[in-house]
C-alpha cells in the first residue's frame, strides 16, 4: 500500500528528497540523484526514529554520520549541507506531535552525534590511507634497483593524488618535498614552502608533548606519532590538522627521513565549537545555560586550597503578569535586558552569570573572600534592576528576589547548593520580594520537610495514616457535653503524629484537601451515628467538622454531604460545619449558595475564628450561620482575675449582638475555671478547651457524655 503524501512515510520521503538534493552536488559517487536518494532514505528513517525515540541514543546519529563517509560523502561541504538540512527539516517533517522545544534540542544533539560519527569514520579512513602510504613509502626504499623506476612512479601517483597533505623532511627538519594538497591547505606555492624548517611551525596551542614526540622520532626512538596540531597560514589564519608523522629508514634500518600526513580539520573543529556553544548557552540571552553553569559550579565546589564560593539565585517578581498582559515577545525582550544588566554586574575574575530557564538567573563568584563578595554582587544586581525597562513605549518596573548561598568549597554538591539557593530565594519572595536573603540550614530543613510531607500526602490517605481526635463541646449553663469538634491527625511513619497545622496548608496547596476533607466528614458522621446509637436522644451529641476554603468552593460539597448523611442514616441536625471567618469575608452569593442549601437542610453552619478577620459585623445578617465561634484571643485575658474590662465589654457586645440575631456563641481556648465562669456570666452558650478535655479518641467523649447522662 502506497502511503499518502502527507502521511509519515510520505513526509519521511520528502525529507530524504530534500537531503539528497542538498548533498548530491558535493558527493563523489557514480549514482544518479534518485539512486542517491534511495541510499539516504534508510538513514533518514534512522534519524526520524532517533528523534522520536523514548530514550535518546547518540549512537544512531554517529552511525548515520559514519554511513555518509561509507557513501563517499567525504567532502566537508557534504557534512555541512547535511547538518543544515537536518537542522531545518528533520523536526518539521519527522517530529510528529511531540514538544517542539524538546524535539529541537534532540535534533541539535543528533547533529552533534552525526558530526562526531562523520569525523570518526573519516579519521579511520584517513588513517587507513596513511598506513597504506607509509607501507608504500617504506617499500619504496627497499626495492631492488631494477624495480626502482616503477616503484617511484607508483609512489609519485599516490603522493600527488592523495586527498590529504603529505610532506617529507630530513632529520634536521628541512622540508624536502610536499604535495599539492598540503600546499592548498596552507594557501602557498611550492617556492614559498622551499627552505622552510619544520621547527618554525610552532603554535601557542601546541600540546606539551608535541615537540617531545618529534624529538624522539628524529632520534629513532619511535616510529611514528599522531597529534592534533594548529599551524599559522601566511595570511594569519589558523589551520587545524590531524597530524601523523612517521620515520622512514634506509635499507640498513637507519633513520633517514620523516614523512608527515595532514588532514585539514579546521571546518570540523569550528563546527564542534559552534555545537558546543549552542549546547552550553541560552539561545535568547546568550548567557551560559544550566549545563555550563553546573560544570562551572561543580568545578568551583571541587576546588581546594581554602577556596570558597558564593551563589545568587535570582527570580523576577511578577514576570508572569508581564507575559500575560504584554505578551511573550515583550517578556523575552525584558529577559534580554535583564541578562545584559546582570552580565555587567559579574565582570571580575571568578564571577559568571547564567540563565537557568524562564525568569530564573544565577550569579556565581569564587575565591578566598566570597562572604563579602557575594553580598556586594547581590547588591549590584539589586541596583541594576532599579532602573525601569522600556518596552513598546512602556516603562516596566523590574523587581527580583535573590537567595544567597555562601560557603567553603568541597562540602556540598551542585544539586544541594542550588536547592538551598532556590529555597532561600522563595523565602525572600514570601517575605515580600525585591530583596535578598541568606541561606539558613534550619529553614532549608523545614522546607525540605514540607516538600517531603507534600510528596507523601497522597499515599498517606491510601495507607490510612490519618485518624481523628475529638474535643468536647460543653454547655456553659449546666456543664453537659453537647458534642465534639473533629480534629484530623496524621500518623507519619517517620515524623510521628502531626497536627493539622503541619499538613492542612500543604493539602490545600495540592488540592488533596478535598478527598481528605470528604474522608474526615464521613468518619466524623459515622462517629456521630455511633454516639446516638449508644446514648439515644438522652444525650443528643453533635459533631463539628471544619471546612477549608478549597472545600467551600468545590462543586461537590453539597452532594457529598447529602450522600454521607443518607448513607450513614444521620440526621442533618447532628452535623455542624465550621467555616473560618476569613474564608467568608467579601463572599458573593455564588460562594454562599452551597452553605445556604446545607443550612436549609438542617445542617448548622458555624463561623469559626470570629473576630480575627476584621469583617463587617453587619455582614452577619446575610451569612447562613447559626453559631459564632469566638477566637481564643478574646478570652486569653480571662485566665487571670480580674479580667481586662475592655475584653469583657467586647465579648459582652459580641454575645449580645449574636443572640439578637438568633446565633449561638461558642468560645474556644477555655483553659481555667475562672474563664469558664466569666464566659457563663457573659452569656456564652458553649465552650471547648483544655479545661474540659484535650482532643482525644472517641472513647473519652463516651466517658464524659456517660457521666453527664447518669449525672
Amino acid at each position: 500500500m502506497i502511503a499518502e503524501p502527507d502521511g509519515p512515510e510520505g513526509r519521511l520521503r520528502r525529507f530524504a528528497t530534500i537531503w539528497s538534493r542538498a548533498v548530491f552536488p558535493a558527493t563523489s559517487t557514480s549514482l544518479t540523484r534518485p539512486e542517491f536518494e534511495e541510499l539516504l532514505l534508510p538513514l533518514a528513517r534512522r534519524l526520524s526514529e532517533a528523534l522520536r525515540a523514548r530514550t535518546f541514543e547518540a549512537e544512531e546519529g554517529k552511525a548515520v554520520g559514519a554511513a555518509l563517509v561509507s557513501a563517499h560523502c567525504t567532502d566537508p561541504d557534504a557534512l555541512g549541507h547535511t547538518l543544515e538540512c537536518v537542522d531545518a527539516y528533520l523536526v518539521l517533517y519527522c517530529g510528529g506531535d511531540g514538544s517542539q522545544e524538546d524535539l529541537r534540542i534532540r535534533s541539535a544533539r543528533l547533529q552533534h552525534a552525526m558530526a562526531a560519527g562523520f569525523a570518526q569514520a573519516l579519521r579511520e579512513r584517513t588513517l587507513a590511507e596513511q598506513e597504506a602510504i607509509s607501507v608504500a613509502a617504506l617499500q619504496a626504499q627497499g626495492v631492488v634497483a631494477q624495480a626502482l623506476h616503477a616503484t617511484e612512479a607508483r609512489f609519485r601517483a599516490v603522493f600527488e593524488g592523495a586527498a590529504i597533505g603529505i610532506g617529507m623532511a630530513d632529520l634536521d627538519g628541512n622540508i624536502l618535498q610536499v604535495n599539492g594538497a598540503l600546499l592548498r591547505m596552507f594557501g602557498i606555492n611550492d617556492q614559498t614552502m622551499g627552505g622552510r624548517n619544520v621547527r618554525e611551525w610552532t603554535h601557542p596551542d601546541d600540546a606539551p608533548q608535541t615537540w617531545t614526540l618529534y624529538d624522539e622520532l628524529v632520534r629513532g626512538e619511535r616510529e611514528h606519532y599522531h597529534v592534533e596540531k594548529a599551524f599559522y597560514r601566511p595570511d594569519g589564519t589558523v589551520l587545524w590538522t590531524n597530524l601523523t608523522v612517521s620515520l622512514l629508514r634506509d635499507a640498513d634500518g637507519n633513520p633517514q627521513y620523516q614523512l608527515a600526513l595532514m588532514e585539514d580539520t579546521t571546518e570540523r573543529r569550528l563546527l564542534n565549537l559552534r555545537l558546543r556553544y549552542e549546547a552550553t548557552h541560552d539561545a535568547l540571552t546568550g548567557l551560559p545555560n544550566r549545563t555550563l553553569f553546573f560544570e562551572r559550579l561543580e568545578k568551583a565546589l571541587g576546588a581546594g586550597n581554602n577556596q570558597r564560593f558564593g551563589l545568587c539565585y535570582l527570580d523576577l517578581d511578577g514576570f508572569k503578569t508581564i507575559n500575560d498582559s504584554l505578551g511573550h515577545a515583550a517578556g523575552d525582550r525584558l529577559l534580554v535586558e535583564v541578562a545584559d544588566r546582570l552580565q555587567s554586574c559579574a565582570t571580575a575574575p571568578g564571577e559568571m552569570v547564567a540563565r537557568l530557564g524562564g525568569d530564573e538567573f544565577v550569579a556565581l563568584t569564587t575565591g578566598p573572600d566570597t562572604e563579602r563578595e557575594v553580598d556586594e554582587l547581590a547588591g549590584r544586581i539589586m541596583n541594576a534592576l532599579i532602573t525601569p525597562v522600556s518596552i513598546d513605549g512602556r516603562d516596566l518596573t523590574v523587581r527580583g528576589s535573590i537567595g544567597i548561598v555562601e560557603g567553603p568549597a568541597g562540602e556540598r554538591g551542585p544539586a544541594e547548593v542550588l536547592r538551598s539557593a532556590d529555597i532561600t530565594m522563595y523565602r525572600a519572595k514570601s517575605a515580600g520580594g525585591n530583596r535578598f536573603e541568606l541561606a539558613d540550614p534550619e529553614a532549608d530543613a523545614r522546607a525540605i520537610t514540607r516538600h517531603g510531607l507534600t510528596t507523601a500526602l497522597p499515599a498517606a490517605l491510601d495507607r490510612n495514616e490519618f485518624f481523628i481526635e475529638y474535643q468536647p463541646l460543653v454547655h456553659l449553663g449546666d456543664g453537659s457535653v453537647r458534642g465534639a469538634e473533629a480534629l484530623v491527625r496524621w500518623l507519619h511513619p517517620q515524623h510521628g503524629v502531626l497536627g493539622p497545622d503541619r499538613f492542612i496548608p500543604l493539602a490545600e496547596h495540592t488540592g488533596l484537601i478535598v478527598p481528605l476533607g470528604r474522608w474526615v466528614l464521613e468518619q466524623s458522621v459515622r462517629q456521630a451515628r455511633a454516639w446516638r446509637e449508644t446514648y439515644g436522644d438522652a444525650v443528643p451529641l453533635r459533631i463539628n467538622v471544619n471546612l477549608s476554603p478549597c472545600q467551600l468552593t468545590h462543586p461537590g460539597l453539597v452532594q457529598d454531604t447529602v450522600d454521607i448523611l443518607e448513607r450513614t442514616g444521620v440526621a442533618p441536625d447532628a452535623l455542624c460545619l465550621e467555616v473560618t471567618e476569613s474564608a467568608l469575608i467579601g463572599a458573593d452569593d455564588d460562594l454562599l449558595k452551597p452553605l445556604r442549601r446545607l443550612a436549609e437542610m438542617g445542617v448548622d453552619i458555624a463561623l469559626d475564628d470570629f473576630g480575627t478577620g476584621y469583617s463587617n459585623l453587619a455582614n452577619l445578617r446575610r451569612l447562613p450561620v447559626s453559631i459564632l465561634k469566638l477566637d481564643r484571643s478574646f478570652t486569653q485575658s480571662m485566665q487571670q482575675f480580674p479580667a481586662d474590662p475592655v475584653d469583657l465589654k467586647i465579648v459582652e457586645g459580641i454575645v449580645s449582638l449574636a443572640h439578637s440575631l438568633n446565633l449561638a456563641v461558642t468560645v474556644e481556648g477555655v483553659e481555667t475555671g475562672a474563664q469558664a465562669e466569666q464566659l457563663r456570666i457573659l452569656g456564652c452558650d458553649t465552650a471547648q478547651g483544655w479545661y474540659y478535655a484535650r482532643p482525644g479518641p472517641p472513647e473519652r467523649l463516651h466517658d464524659l457524655a456517660l457521666v453527664d447522662a447518669t449525672g
